[in-house]
């Protein structure tokens, strides 16, 4: 199971965010595991002006998820976000928004390498 991380804090110059996709970002990338990501999403869902986006995330290979959850996004400034900490070496996800309409990366969903932390 993920995390979903309760840790407010704003980022600092030091992580950088990614744009892994059209109205797609990730801070920080890298991703390493058991550390807090978050994910922003202003895509095409959000242009829809719906009340919910859930974040549809899960471990393992593109095409075989584990331990998938949807975690609820929040609102801020016309911009959905939820932060997670991943457990495992691959971090894959798309977006809904409840009413069964999907952004999933034109059906490749989005689908990042997740480091140890360790440096060799």
């Amino acid at each position: 199971m993920f995390k979903i991380s309760t840790d407010e804090k704003k980022s600092n110059n030091k992580q950088q965010t990614a744009y892994v996709g059209e109205g797609v970002s990730i801070t920080p990338m890298p991703v390493t595991m058991m550390e807090t990501v978050t994910i922003e999403y202003d895509g095409l869902l959000s242009q829809n002006n719906t009340d919910n986006i859930y974040l549809h995330v899960g471990h393992g290979l593109s095409d075989y998820w584990t331990n998938v959850q949807d975690i609820p996004m929040k609102k801020t400034n016309n911009v959905w976000s939820a932060s997670i900490i991943p457990s495992d070496s691959r971090l894959n996800f798309c977006f809904h928004d409840g009413a069964n309409n999907w952004d999933n990366n034109n059906g490749h969903n989005w689908s990042l390498t997740v480091h140890n932390g360790k440096q060799i």
